[in-house]
């Protein structure tokens, strides 16, 4: 029997990490990142998806609110159209015996003419409401309008027109109006001496409005005034044509945050919290329509874009708008997930702490539930407050998070700070409009700058070596 020992066989050694994956290990992890920040492009995507559902819903809403009050007003006029007869010469054949010979005959044909006023003063008062359709809001208004101005007596010279061939008895006078569902009362004219009755409809092509029917002597003198009191529902938009060779539209309202659009801007304006003054004046020579037309020539002038580009007035919309806000913070989605995994990534490069992606992925997620609390929020509350309660939500969820998987108080201070910052910086950026090109360069700049500060004393090729 074999008394010697046997020696146990040797412990293999653990095998060595390959140098190429140790030199390589920051690059790795810099890539798992850049691959977590970009999924999180899809979580992004969907909340896009429900902002844009949400935009639907809420202008249907407002759809329906507003077809059964009063859609955004027009009011172009007033428009004088006076037909006339135009005798033409023409040759027909006719039949003598068993023969056809060529006559010459006598056409006639009634053509319109049209004519813009002389002078139009348009002075009114818009009382502004909020209607509501389940959780959604929209801005109504109640107009009351006084509408003054003068005709001169028209001129026919241009179509060669006989006095005796003017059609007098058949001139109207045309308001066209968008929607007409506020008049509660029937509307009339004053027309120099008469008081005339307006019936529904332009009678020119297929606009909406109505015309009055000036029987008689319409033009007893060479100048004739008018006078027209308006009582309009509406939503949204007053806008006015400048149809008089002098145009002259003043109006008040107590809405705190009017938006004057169109073709004109007021001449003056007064702003307040108690609401608004403005007042338009300018002549003929700002559009791009004739004083006076006629079929005869080429038609109607005021057809296609030719009378939209004229238009001039006010908005009373809020000039905050949730879901463009909403949809302009999630553009910078990718940008606060950059921002907090290289936060988190620093922390890693300069202390013995490993952050797995597991948990990166759910910093990410509650980085993009920010948003849509911010969504669902805003539909109930005032943007800031909204935002406030989302940024503050988000901050706490990963700061408490953080908290455990840092290890560290003080760690955790700085992404809770660096949290606030950047939902601070983002705000900024969606208030200031104007500037938010400026300001976000500004901030990508010094972001930039932070870290190149951070990690200037870094040396990463001797840090994969250890």
């Amino acid at each position: 029997m074999n008394d010697t020992p046997v020696s146990p066989s040797p412990t293999a050694p653990p095998p060595t990490p390959s140098p190429s994956l140790h030199r390589f290990n920051t690059v790795v992890r810099l890539i798992v990142i850049a691959v977590l920040v970009i999924a999180g492009l899809i979580p992004l995507s969907l909340i896009r998806g429900v902002l844009s559902e949400r935009r639907s819903r809420y202008h249907e809403a407002i759809e329906n609110i507003t077809s059964t009050w009063g859609r955004p007003q027009v009011i172009a006029g007033p428009i004088l159209v006076v037909p006339y007869q135009k005798h033409y010469k023409t040759w027909k054949n006719e039949t003598v015996g068993d023969r056809i010979e060529r006559v010459e005959a006598l056409e006639t044909r009634v053509h319109r003419a049209s004519f813009l006023p002389e002078s139009l003063e348009v002075t009114g008062e818009l009382k502004p409401d909020r209607l509501h359709r389940g959780i959604y809001e929209t801005v109504v208004y109640r107009a009351g309008l006084k509408m003054v101005g003068r005709f001169n007596r028209p001129s026919f010279e241009d179509w060669k027109v006989a006095p005796e061939d003017v059609l007098w008895d058949d001139a109207i006078l045309v308001f066209t109006i968008t929607d007409l569902r506020g008049a509660k009362e029937a509307l009339s004219l004053k027309w120099g001496d008469q008081t005339v009755a307006l019936e529904p409809g332009a009678r020119m092509g297929d606009r909406a409005g109505v015309h009055a029917r000036l029987r008689g002597p319409s033009f007893p003198s060479d100048t004739v005034n008018f006078e027209l009191a308006l009582n309009l529902n509406g939503s949204h938009n007053l806008s006015f044509a400048p149809f008089g060779r002098q145009n002259r539209v003043q109006l008040t309202s107590a809405w705190p945050d009017p938006s004057f659009n169109g073709a004109f801007l007021p001449s003056t304006r007064k702003v307040t919290a108690d609401g608004f003054e403005a007042l338009w004046e300018m002549s003929y020579y700002g559009r791009n329509y004739p004083q006076q037309w006629s079929d005869e020539d080429s038609g109607d002038p005021l057809t296609g874009t030719t009378l939209s580009q004229s238009l001039f007035g006010v908005a009373l919309v809020p000039l905050l708008d949730v879901y463009r806000y909403v949809e302009r913070s999630i553009k910078y989605g990718v940008l606060f997930l950059a921002l907090v995994f290289t936060t988190f990534f620093l922390f890693e490069v300069r202390s013995p702490l490993r952050v797995h992606p597991f948990q990166y992925t759910l910093v990410g997620a509650a980085l993009c539930l920010f948003y849509l609390g911010l969504l669902s929020l805003s539909e109930f509350w005032a943007f800031g407050l909204a935002y406030a309660a989302g940024a503050a939500a988000s901050t706490l969820l990963i700061s408490l998070y953080s908290l455990r998987i840092l290890h560290s108080g003080w760690r955790t201070l700085i992404v809770s700070a660096g949290l606030v910052g950047i939902y601070t910086f983002l705000y900024v950026i969606l208030r200031e409009q104007e500037y938010s090109l400026l300001i976000g360069t500004a901030g990508l700049f010094a972001a930039l700058a932070a870290v190149m500060y951070a990690t200037r004393n870094i040396d990463w090729y001797a840090r994969d070596a250890e």
